[in-house]
C-alpha cells in the first residue's frame, strides 16, 4: 500500500455512511484525490458487495468502488455503535451519506447530533428528492432520477412507442449526484478551513436535480417559447451533423461534424463536396433544419465500408469520429493503455484486476500511484481505526 502526500486532498478526513452507489462514488473520488476515507458498513457489509460477479465471494466491482478506503463495521441501530461513530466523527472533516431522507434523524444521528460532536463537521447528504419538499419521503433509486430529471424522456428513439426509452447502461444519476456531492463537500471544507470561527454546514444533493442540471437550454426554452424537446435518438437537436451511422460490418460509427470547417472536411472526405458548398448547409442552423438530408448522405457512405475503414478515412480528414467501443475495445486500446486509463492492479482478495484510472491527474503523480489499495473486506480496518480513535490520535491513518 502507498500513501498520498502529493495528492491535493491528503490530510482531509472523510467518514462515509454510504451504501450502493451515490455516496460511495462521491467518496471514491475524494479518496482518489488523497483524502482519508473511512467507510462505515453494517456488519454484513455494504449490500453493493452482493452486486455483479465475484471471486471467492468477493465482489469484483468493489475492488474499484471501495478502493483507497478504510472499512469499519458498525450497527447503527445499537446505541454503543452510534457512540463509536460520534467518536470517529470528532476527528473528521466531513461525513457523506446517502440514506433515505430523514433516516439519520430517526436513529438519533441527525445533523444536530453530529455537529454537537464536531461543530465544524461538513455533512454531505445524498437522497432521491432532497431533504425538503413534498417528495422528500418517497423512495428512489438511480432509475427514478433519470426518469424524473428528464433524461429518460430524451433517450427514446423518435416515434418509437413499442419499446421503453432505454437507460444508458450505468447508474448515471447516482454517479452525477456523487460527483456533485464530492465537489460541494470540498467547497464547504475549504470555507471552514479558511475561517477558524466557522461552523459546519449541511450539503443537500439529490438524484433528480443532479440529472435535471444537465438539461442544457431546455428549461429556458420551455419558459420562453413553450418548447418541449422531444427524443432525438442518436442525434441532438442543437447541432448537425452529429449522429451514429451504420457500417457494412454491422458496427456503428459516431461522427461529430458540427462546426463549419469540420463539416466541409467531412463532406469532402465522403465524396460529397457539393453539399459543403450548398448554402443551405453553410451554418449550423441551416444544417439542423436540413439534418435528414445530411444524415442520409453520410449513412449512405458509411454503409459502403466497414467501421474501421470509415473511421480511418475520417480521421485522416481530421473529422471527429469513433467506433462504438465495448469494454474489450477500451481495455485493449493503445491510447487507453498509454494514458493508464486502464491499469493492472493487484488485489489481495481477487487477484490481478483491471481498474479505471481516476478521471483527473496531477503533475508529479503517476495515475497508478493514485490507486493506493483496492477495496478491502468489510471491517478490515476496525482495529486500526477504532484503536486510533480510542487513543485520541488525529494523524492520518496508514493501513
Amino acid at each position: 500500500m502507498t500513501h498520498a502526500p502529493n495528492l491535493p486532498l491528503a490530510g482531509l478526513k472523510i467518514v462515509e455512511l454510504g451504501h450502493y452507489i451515490a455516496a460511495p462514488f462521491a467518496t471514491r473520488l475524494l479518496a482518489d484525490l488523497g483524502a482519508e476515507v473511512v467507510k462505515v458498513e453494517p456488519p454484513g457489509g455494504d449490500p453493493v458487495r452482493g452486486w455483479g460477479s465475484n471471486v471467492d465471494g468477493h465482489a469484483v466491482w468493489f475492488s474499484v468502488h471501495g478502493r483507497n478506503k478504510l472499512s469499519v463495521t458498525l450497527d447503527l441501530k445499537q446505541p454503543a455503535d452510534r457512540e463509536r461513530l460520534l467518536a470517529l466523527l470528532k476527528r473528521a472533516d466531513a461525513l457523506v451519506e446517502n440514506f433515505r431522507a430523514g433516516y439519520l434523524e430517526r436513529i438519533g444521528l441527525g445533523p444536530d447530533v453530529l455537529q454537537a460532536a464536531n461543530p465544524r463537521l461538513i455533512i454531505g447528504r445524498i437522497s432521491g428528492y432532497g431533504q425538503q419538499g413534498p417528495y422528500r419521503d418517497k423512495p428512489a433509486f438511480g432509475a427514478i432520477g433519470e426518469a424524473m430529471g428528464g433524461l429518460r424522456h430524451l433517450t427514446a428513439n423518435p416515434g418509437q412507442t413499442e419499446y421503453p426509452p432505454p437507460r444508458c447502461g450505468v447508474s448515471i444519476s447516482d454517479d452525477l449526484a456523487g460527483m456533485y456531492c464530492a465537489m460541494a463537500v470540498v467547497a464547504a471544507c475549504w470555507q471552514v478551513k479558511g475561517d477558524p470561527a466557522a461552523r459546519g454546514r449541511v450539503v443537500d444533493v439529490d438524484l433528480v436535480s443532479s440529472v435535471f442540471s444537465l438539461m442544457e437550454g431546455m428549461l429556458p426554452e420551455y419558459g420562453l417559447f413553450g418548447w418541449v424537446r422531444q427524443p432525438q435518438g442518436a442525434a441532438i437537436k442543437t447541432a448537425a451533423p452529429t449522429n451514429t451511422y451504420p457500417c457494412a460490418d454491422g458496427k456503428w460509427l459516431c461522427i461529430a461534424g458540427n462546426s463549419d470547417l469540420i463539416f466541409r472536411r467531412l463532406m469532402t472526405a465522403i465524396g460529397r463536396p457539393e453539399m459543403a458548398e450548398d448554402p443551405r448547409f453553410a451554418t449550423n442552423a441551416g444544417r439542423c433544419a436540413n439534418v435528414a438530408e445530411l444524415d442520409a448522405a453520410i449513412a449512405d457512405w458509411t454503409r459502403g465500408r466497414d467501421a474501421a475503414t470509415a473511421e480511418a478515412v475520417l480521421e485522416a480528414a481530421e473529422v471527429p469520429c469513433s467506433r462504438l467501443f465495448d469494454m474489450a475495445d477500451c481495455a485493449n486500446d493503445p491510447h487507453f493503455r498509454d494514458r493508464s486509463w486502464v491499469m493492472e492492479v493487484p488485489d489481495p482478495l481477487i487477484g490481478q484486476v483491471l481498474h479505471p484510472a481516476a478521471p483527473f491527474r496531477f503533475d508529479g503523480v503517476a495515475p497508478r500511484e493514485m490507486v493506493r489499495w483496492t477495496g478491502p473486506a468489510a471491517g478490515a480496518h476496525n482495529e486500526l481505526v477504532f484503536g486510533a480513535v480510542a487513543r485520541g490520535e488525529s494523524a492520518p491513518l496508514r493501513p
